[in-house]
């Protein structure tokens, strides 16, 4: 039997949605406010989710507080109140939206977590929008 073990933090970040492809007319049409050169800003909630054989030892699957130590060190130490756009080596040539920043994270974390676990990401943007990412 598998369980999934959830640990949800998060991070604040400023980021712009724009294509260096388009012109300003169809940036503005696609992404709208979210193209605004001055940037705007996001509370991003993250729940990372392991998914694994207890440990009979541990009665874990994962230890949490070395899952703690990993987002804080890989993620929100990376991303915390940092401009995605400009601060962030990541998103150079990637448009920081909430799906491309979810993959990012996955792949960070994918190597600092066993492969033995499953793992998936959640990143809320707003309240009410979310992406969901696990690999595939």
């Amino acid at each position: 039997m598998k369980v999934t073990a959830c640990r949800h933090t998060h991070f604040n970040a400023t980021h712009r949605l724009h294509n260096p492809n388009w012109d300003d007319e169809k940036n503005e049409k696609v992404f709208g406010s979210c193209n605004n050169p001055n940037y705007h800003g996001h509370n991003y909630n993250l729940i990372v989710k392991v998914k694994g054989e207890v440990d009979p030892e541990t009665g874990y699957v994962m230890d949490m507080k070395v899952l703690k130590d990993i987002v804080k060190k890989h993620i929100e130490d990376r991303y915390d109140h940092k401009n995605l756009y400009l601060d962030v080596s990541d998103f150079a040539d990637l448009n920081p939206s909430a799906e491309n920043i979810a993959i990012k994270i996955w792949n960070i974390l994918r190597e600092q977590i066993d492969s033995k676990f499953e793992l998936s990401v959640v990143l809320y943007k707003t309240d009410r929008n979310f992406v969901e990412y696990d690999g595939e």
